[in-house]
């Protein structure tokens, strides 16, 4: 199993945070524009709701389906199968500076040679874009939590 943690501080409310990670529109703002995210029916977060995460790369099109498997107040879990298979957790943290949110993302890929390709190639690029997708989330959460107190 492959673990991939990252965290950050947001000077912004759990439930600001929360809203960021789990509202299809504000995720549009932090999502690397490479991915795009669609429900599968109607969009919700709660425990059971589907969806699918697609990476728009020229030709082939990896599409990662996934499913509410854990949800409460300031915790969502997208449980996933696919070419990879696991979980990805979000989870706020309030703190007396805001928020600490963790992104853990645990997975396994079933196929070897998909396995070596990303240990190769990919794994330190999603890495790196994991963590440019959380500062962009602060972004947000920022901006929404400053829009709040005008």
């Amino acid at each position: 199993m492959t673990i991939f943690e990252q965290s950050i501080q947001i000077k912004a409310s759990a439930t600001v945070v929360d809203r960021c990670i789990t509202d299809l529109e504000l995720m549009q703002r932090w999502l690397n524009p490479m991915l795009n995210c669609e429900p599968l029916g109607e969009w919700s977060t709660k425990l059971g709701s589907k969806s699918k995460f697609t990476i728009q790369i020229p030709i082939f099109k990896p599409t990662l389906k996934n499913v509410v498997v854990a949800r409460e107040p300031g915790l969502i879990i997208w449980g996933f199968n696919g070419f990879f298979n696991g979980t990805d957790r979000w989870e706020c943290q309030p703190n007396d500076r805001g928020t600490r949110l963790i992104n853990r993302f645990e997975f396994n890929i079933p196929n070897r040679l998909t396995a070596w390709g990303f240990d190769r190639f990919a794994a330190k690029l999603t890495k790196a874009d994991m963590e440019a997708q959380l500062r962009r989330l602060k972004t947000v959460a920022e901006e929404l939590h400053q829009s709040f107190d005008d």
